[in-house]
């Protein structure tokens, strides 16, 4: 099977050419100067299907207090994976896309946060890789939430994987 991922998105369906730092910082100066302060959510979901995983992550721009959009990319990819990689896969994705825009959001001075579908309660599947999930983004020097705060992932990539 062919790996496919695709470019970045917004809900719409607008896609972008650009690089996602450069959709993100243009995204800042526009809603920056309109007086928004505003917060970043990373986070990544996957939906097992017969021939393949689909992925998708999501980025996330709040606007304190006055809602937010968001912009996604999807990404297929192999079934042969157990639970445990494939939670730990979702949260690399978004710890990689945290990782470009830091310096745009440090620049800007918009907070980060890395949010992982996976659940606190150890009775779901996912809980398996909640304790590498939270050492790896925390590691990284991010923040993080997992479920049921971790709506990036669990509700905005779910939406679109």
């Amino acid at each position: 099977m062919k790996i496919t991922q695709q470019k970045w998105r917004n809900f719409k369906g607008k896609v972008f050419d650009e690089s996602v730092t450069e959709i993100i910082e243009n995204a800042i100066v526009r809603e920056q100067r309109k007086g928004y302060r505003l917060k970043i959510c990373v986070g990544s979901d996957s939906q097992g299907y017969k021939s393949h995983i689909e992925y998708a992550t999501a980025i996330v721009v709040l606007r304190e207090g006055k809602g937010g959009f968001m912009f996604m990319r999807n990404y297929k990819g192999t079934k042969d994976i157990q639970i445990k990689e494939r939670m730990l896969k979702e949260v690399a994705m978004s710890v990689e896309v945290a990782y470009e825009l830091c310096n745009i959001l440090d620049k800007y001075g918009v907070d980060l946060e890395v949010h992982a579908d996976i659940n606190t309660n150890p009775k779901f599947e996912s809980n398996v890789a909640l304790k590498d999930a939270m050492g790896y983004i925390l590691g990284m020097g991010f923040k993080f939430k997992a479920k049921p705060y971790a709506f990036a992932s669990s509700s905005c990539a779910d939406s679109v994987v």
